[in-house]
């Protein structure tokens, strides 16, 4: 009874040690707003796509390095930071008739879920809080980079991108001018891509 006893506790003391080790594992990643891009593609007048982004992006994962499924990603975008070189279009893409900054500032993505879709490539499943409307959304994510030390900071970093498609109107994007023949001024569906670089700092 004894040596049941004690490798009953032998054990428990392993899978505590072992919890406790992959928990350590685990490390913050800061989002390295200098090399981090997230960019969105839409339709203009049905003939061109018209490209933007958000200078501004910042937020944390929770990464070992190694298991990218196990990844924990929380990202802000600055939605004032919008910028699709053309001041007019973007001071009105500020206003209430698109992402009415005044009201709803910034725009957040919180992963809830990151699963193999075939060699080199995953689903990223969040939440997207975007106009004060928060949705469930799927970005096709490829393999982070291999983490590597930075040879001027001593640093660590990753890279990844990931790619998905939303339609502005389910966030409650209201814009709805249209040409004659009924063809929107602007699209619907609207293109994003995430180019993040994330960081962990050299003690």
């Amino acid at each position: 009874m004894r040596s049941s006893s004690r490798t009953l506790a032998l054990t428990a003391c392993a899978a505590l040690l072992g919890a406790a080790s992959a928990l350590a594992q685990t490390q913050t990643w800061q989002i390295d707003p200098a090399h981090t891009r997230a960019s969105f593609t839409v339709r203009h007048l049905g003939i061109s796509n018209v490209r933007g982004d958000f200078n501004a992006v910042s937020g944390t994962a929770e990464y070992d390095g190694k298991d990218v499924t196990k990844a924990k990603i929380n990202a802000t975008i600055d939605v004032n930071s919008v910028t699709t070189r053309v001041q007019q279009r973007d001071n009105h893409l500020k206003t209430a008739d698109f992402f009415d900054v005044a009201k709803y500032p910034k725009m957040t993505f919180v992963s809830t879920a990151i699963t193999p879709a075939g060699t080199g490539r995953f689903k990223m499943t969040g939440n997207l809080t975007l106009h004060g409307v928060t949705k469930p959304v799927t970005f096709d994510l490829d393999a982070p980079s291999p983490v590597i030390k930075d040879p001027m900071s001593g640093d660590s970093r990753v890279g990844a991108s990931a790619t998905t498609t939303i339609n502005r109107k389910d966030f409650g994007v209201p814009y709805d001018q249209k040409l004659p023949d009924g063809t929107p001024q602007v699209g619907d569906t609207i293109g994003v891509t995430i180019d993040i670089e994330l960081l962990r700092a050299a003690k």
